[in-house]
């Protein structure tokens, strides 16, 4: 696989795919499509409840029926009951593009025309359909739905215009609405009975008395697009609302017969589904921006309000950063938007704010698209000052300055940083100083200048005498180093230049030969690596001025560049679609993976736990788990795949292949990761001379050590009292002394099938059988490997294991002969070998030697009494001291150093 592994993507809310919604109990729930995966948000708080498992294609119709979910992809259809697949339909030979809740009878129609039947009442067994129904040829049904109080019956819309009334009890068509020479985008019943809308691709919507085939109004709104979604109020007010192709909803009076409101700029992109409340005034909406918004009308105007929405990025990130110790991720998309994704909590996601951008452009009639700044190209944060100043600094396309970003509010700063204002140029780099004080600009003119980031003022520009600019040409990057001492920047036909960060003279420089199309600095080895139009990644050190690593490899134009937090690994990502991971220390490739669609973008978590892509026309951040960190092998090659190209397929949106189950309130966690896994069998390799702890903590082991001081704390001060009375439903007899009596016959006897009674101690009790602890003490010494036995201990409380110890005490030892035929004996000699085995391996070692020192407290003076015991004793106590002296030796160089600098005056 290598040494990344898909874990999952976020960032994607919903696609072009209706959405189905459903109540149950007090909530109201909403089922959407993300690709091949479905997932499910609470309407309350918007808040992700369920994500469903991958499907082999994409998603292309929903329905939802209480615990069910109905999903259909290709010609199939699955089934789920939550997150598990119950069954799979088949029987389509076309695409499915409609699926309809009718009862407890699910419809689904395909592009040929064919309409299926299928009962989910006893679906295990049910996996045929039912009934079927076969469309006249000329027909290409585009949408489905049940007229309210028509018993059996459904309306189908089709693209050449007609609608067709269908029995499906008896199969039959019982009439045909002639239509209005366009093509049926959607329809949707009213809360009047025989009424119904139908939204057509020319704009218009129709209110049709389906009864009399009689028009009842007529809305158009052609400068909108087609009509691709209706809804009506059902909260008392006459209300209509439609999407359009072009992402505005209209809202129409009924009683009125005309346009009351319109939302404009609601969506970015067609809008897929609109759906009133149940007897409320609120709208949701969703579209193919990758978001969902609901809506509430509860103006005096009567125009509704944004209520709450959930949305990701509508177009490819472009540049991205892992932020917050790796628990969030700053993304910077085509869609004008800065984004920050949580990895955590998806609820925590959210856009950052770029000022009262709605009301501007209400006020100004203009699109959000307008006011909101242009696509981001580089961006560059730093966390210590994070609550103090703004501690973001982007850089915009065809933008001559550069913007900050408060993260502590999630809002644009209110400094513009414009250097050289006398010659504006579009600022194409970035970088923040290590103290997070200083913003270094770099732009398409030679210029570099600086700032400061609390005041915004500028600090002095980098100048290369005689010259009145820093480079001939446009500044690819520019860095600086952890000491604010050094500035680092390169210009496009390749020459590198150190400047001294303070005082803004230039110390050297190098030229490369080739154009530069990137650079990225690492502070904690001094390094800088470049990515030239050859294709090569070289890396310099800035301070002794020479190249020390070149790497080849890549075969197109290679897109972002990596370090790893350690400096070990650098990352580089290219349009041929693969990722390889580069050793800086041994200088060879260790690992290199290739995926279906290119890679734009990467950052990897300060953690190393985590990597983060970006890919060509995927609107989502892709993350991929460091199987070598999670796994707990010591060896990071027994996952490299080394010069070999591995294929990988993208993460997903569920997190495995079965099924997820998330809580808006818990982190979304992955069951591919071991949470608990054992040492010996993550500890593949030991490491020579060392010891292995057991990750056990540290009071369980302790207190095997301390459990005689610990039952004397806890021993109760006083003797337990006698109760006054006996329980009511306990008979009693009367006694001289006073205390209360029990009867015999409900005590201690019981009654035989005759009647008699007879006394519990004559009935004849089954032997327990032997104990877990000496069941597996057996198995593991036939077959010579204590793992299980090992894992079954630590998972015992010290006062269980205590017990299991003790129980093979031998009290009364005074005979050698008969000592020896007791089964206690045996176990003490297979548990002697237990310990040698453990300790010549060196595996949990501390916990061991807790159970050692207890076994030897309890069993001391029987293995001092038998000569084969004592044996066994010698030879655990020699592996002892072998073990520990080499353990000693070590410590021993470590605490006289420690001792002599602690000892030392400087």
């Amino acid at each position: 696989m290598g040494i990344f592994e898909p874990y999952r993507a976020i960032g994607y809310i919903t696609s072009g795919v209706p959405f189905s919604v459903q109540r149950l109990g007090t909530e109201t729930f909403v089922t959407v499509t993300v690709g091949k995966a479905f997932q499910i948000y609470n309407c309350s708080k918007l808040n992700l409840v369920l994500i469903g498992p991958q499907l082999p294609k994409k998603i292309r119709a929903l329905a939802s029926y209480r615990d069910y979910t109905f999903a259909a992809y290709g010609a199939d259809i699955a089934v789920f009951k939550r997150a598990h697949q119950v069954a799979n339909w088949s029987s389509h030979s076309a695409k499915v593009n409609s699926l309809l809740l009718f009862g407890d009878h699910i419809l689904s129609v395909d592009a040929d025309g064919n309409v299926f039947i299928w009962s989910f009442k006893g679906i295990d067994d049910n996996l045929a359909p039912i009934g079927h129904i076969k469309l006249v040829a000329n027909l290409t049904p585009t949408c489905i739905m049940h007229p309210d109080t028509y018993l059996n019956k459904v309306l189908i819309g089709s693209q050449e215009g007609p609608l067709q009334l269908w029995n499906i009890s008896t199969k039959k068509k019982l009439y045909e609405f002639k239509g209005w020479n366009s093509s049926v985008c959607s329809c949707v019943s009213s809360p009047a009975l025989d009424v119904i809308a139908v939204g057509c691709a020319d704009g218009t919507i129709h209110v049709h008395n389906i009864r009399y085939d009689e028009e009842v109004v007529t809305f158009k709104h052609s400068a909108r697009g087609t009509v691709t979604a209706l809804s009506f109020s059902t909260d008392g007010q006459p209300l209509l609302a439609s999407g359009g192709s072009a992402g505005v909803i209209s809202i129409w009076n009924l009683e009125k017969k005309r346009l009351q409101s319109v939302v404009r700029e609601a969506h970015e992109s067609s809008i897929i589904s609109l759906h009133f409340f149940a007897n409320e005034p609120v709208l949701m909406s969703s579209s193919a921006d990758n978001s969902i918004k609901m809506w509430i009308f509860d103006t005096s105007d009567g125009d509704p309000r944004l209520l709450r929405f959930r949305s990701g990025h509508s177009a490819p990130p472009l540049c991205i950063r892992f932020y917050a110790n790796g628990r969030h991720i700053l993304s910077a998309g085509q869609d004008r938007a800065f984004r920050l994704f949580s990895t955590i909590q998806d609820q925590q996601s959210r856009e950052l704010s770029q000022g009262h951008i709605s009301k501007r452009a209400k006020k100004l009639r203009m699109k959000e698209e307008e006011l909101k700044l242009k696509p981001v190209i580089a961006f560059d944060c730093a966390e210590i000052r994070e609550r103090d100043w703004c501690n973001v600094v982007t850089c915009h396309m065809d933008t001559e300055q550069a913007y900050v970003w408060r993260l502590q509010n999630f809002v644009i700063g209110e400094h513009i940083l414009r250097p050289c204002p006398e010659n504006p140029t579009p600022v194409k780099s970035c970088a923040i100083s290590a103290c997070g004080n200083f913003a270094v600009l770099g732009t398409a003119g030679g210029w570099i200048e600086r700032f400061n980031l609390q005041s915004g003022i500028s600090r002095g520009s980098y100048l290369d005498r005689p010259k009145e600019s820093a480079h001939n040409g446009e500044i690819v990057g520019v860095a600086c180093d952890s000491t604010n001492t050094l500035m680092i920047s390169a210009g496009y036909h390749g020459d590198i230049k150190v400047w001294d960060f303070k005082g803004r003279d230039l110390k050297s420089r190098w030229e490369i030969g080739c154009t530069v199309v990137k650079i990225i600095y690492n502070r904690l080895n001094g390094l800088l690596a470049t990515v030239t139009d050859d294709l090569v990644i070289r890396l310099y050190d800035v301070v002794a001025l020479r190249m020390v690593r070149k790497f080849e490899g890549h075969t197109d134009r290679i897109t972002d560049l990596c370090f790893s937090e350690d400096g070990k690994w650098l990352l580089s990502s290219s349009m041929d679609g693969s990722l390889r991971i580069w050793d800086v220390i041994l200088a060879r490739q260790i690992d290199a993976i290739n995926v279906d669609v290119a890679i734009s973008a990467l950052s990897l978590s300060p953690n190393m736990d985590i990597l983060a892509t970006t890919h060509v026309d995927q609107n989502g951040v892709y993350l991929w788990v460091n199987r070598s960190i999670f796994s707990g092998a010591s060896n990071v090659d027994s996952f490299a795949s080394g010069k070999e190209v591995v294929n990988v397929r993208l993460p997903s949106i569920s997190s495995m292949d079965g099924s997820q189950n998330e809580d808006s309130d818990e982190p979304v966690m992955d069951n591919s990761v071991p949470k608990d896994a054992s040492v010996s069998a993550t500890f593949i390799k030991q490491i020579p001379e060392l010891v292995t702890l057991s990750l056990l903590p540290k009071s369980q082991w302790q207190s095997l050590i301390n459990l005689d001081i610990i039952k004397v704390r806890n021993k109760p001060i006083e003797p337990p009292k006698k109760p006054e009375k006996a329980p009511f439903f306990l008979p009693s007899a009367p006694s001289l002394s006073g205390e209360i009596l029990f009867t015999p016959s409900e005590t201690n006897g019981y009654k035989d099938a005759k009647g008699n009674e007879t006394e519990k101690n004559d009935r004849k009790l089954d032997m327990p059988p032997p104990s877990a602890f000496l069941q597996l003490l057996q198995s593991s010494a036939e077959i010579k490997n204590f793992s299980a036995f090992t894992d079954y201990i630590k998972g015992l409380s010290p006062s269980a294991l205590d017990m299991e110890l003790r129980m093979l005490q031998i009290i009364d030892d005074e005979n050698l002969e008969e000592l020896d035929k007791k089964p206690e004996m045996i176990s003490i000699e297979l548990l002697l070998d237990y310990f040698v085995y453990e300790l010549s391996y060196r595996n949990n070692f501390e916990f061991i030697q807790a159970v050692i020192r207890l076994f030897l407290k309890i069993h001391g003076e029987t293995i001092r009494r038998h000569p084969k015991l004592q044996e066994k004793a010698k030879k655990l106590l020699k592996i002892q001291s072998d073990v520990w002296q080499k353990i000693d030796t070590m410590f021993q160089q470590t605490r006289c150093m420690v001792t002599f600098l602690s000892n030392s005056q400087f």
